[in-house]
């Protein structure tokens, strides 16, 4: 029997990346799936990938996770749909339009932060607020955060990026010590994956990117799909019913080696 069979799983930031890898994944066990995208042409194919290459129930909505009347929508229109939402991943990040993705602390401007605080914690926050109901009524409820080892290293350049993707851990914590008596489980998965962002990074950072790889014990950066997807699956299933307010290292040992992340200055 899949892993998934019969839920319903919100997966945001799915037209790419780690978001499409959790994605799949979850359709490939059963699971019904909202592509919650900003972009419609990503979103739409993943959605349309969902449905003809895994057979799954699968439905595109147009998200901007930054706006709180969106978030509310997608989980509105998830529920007309398929009747609940049994499985949150708040997986979606953007850089600021206009903005330098990586420079010191003294370069951020208030835009920077603000922007990092919308869309990496507080999107969280609604949608979270938004699904607890229903997965109370249940007692049954999974909520996979996906944070970074940016910000529990505390790496440079990348201070708005590190300081959001921390509170949504300090969030999702919380949200598992206040939920866990409704069966509902909180966790965190902090990954090292080969994104388009990534592969962008090493393009732009040869040098950096080589060290990277070099320190981490497994020598290579994480599949979306199969190396990180599977970690949102087990967290997604009833195998994790007795897991709740951890951070899951999903990148190969590179937390253990302490990977160096020195890119040039913007």
């Amino acid at each position: 029997m899949s892993r998934l069979a019969d839920r319903v799983a919100i997966v945001t930031g799915a037209g790419a990346g780690i978001g499409r890898g959790i994605a799949r994944r979850y359709a490939a066990e059963g699971a019904a799936v909202v592509v919650a995208e900003w972009s419609d042409t990503a979103g739409a194919a993943v959605a349309r990938e969902l449905q003809d290459e895994l057979g799954a129930r699968s439905m595109f909505v147009r998200t901007d996770v930054r706006e709180r009347d969106q978030v509310q929508a997608m989980v509105a229109a998830t529920i007309e749909r398929f009747g609940k939402v049994d499985i949150l991943v708040n997986n979606a990040w953007a850089s600021r339009r206009g903005s330098t993705s990586m420079g010191p602390v003294e370069s951020k401007s208030d835009e920077d932060m603000e922007h990092a605080w919308r869309i990496g914690c507080m999107s969280a926050f609604w949608a979270m607020q938004a699904v607890f109901p229903g997965m109370r009524e249940r007692q049954w409820g999974r909520i996979v955060n996906i944070a970074s080892l940016n910000g529990v290293n505390a790496h440079p350049w990348t201070v708005d990026y590190n300081a959001a993707k921390e509170a949504l851990r300090a969030l999702t914590r919380t949200a598992a010590r206040e939920w866990a008596k409704h069966q509902i489980c909180c966790n965190i998965i902090c990954p090292a994956a080969a994104t388009e962002a990534y592969k962008k990074f090493a393009e732009a950072q040869p040098a950096n990117a080589a060290l990277m790889l070099k320190q981490n014990p497994m020598g290579r950066m994480g599949d979306p799909e199969m190396d990180i997807g599977s970690i949102a699956l087990f967290l997604a299933s009833d195998d994790a019913r007795y897991l709740t307010g951890n951070t899951l290292f999903a990148d190969g040992g590179a937390h253990i080696n302490g990977v160096n992340w020195a890119p040039e200055g913007s």
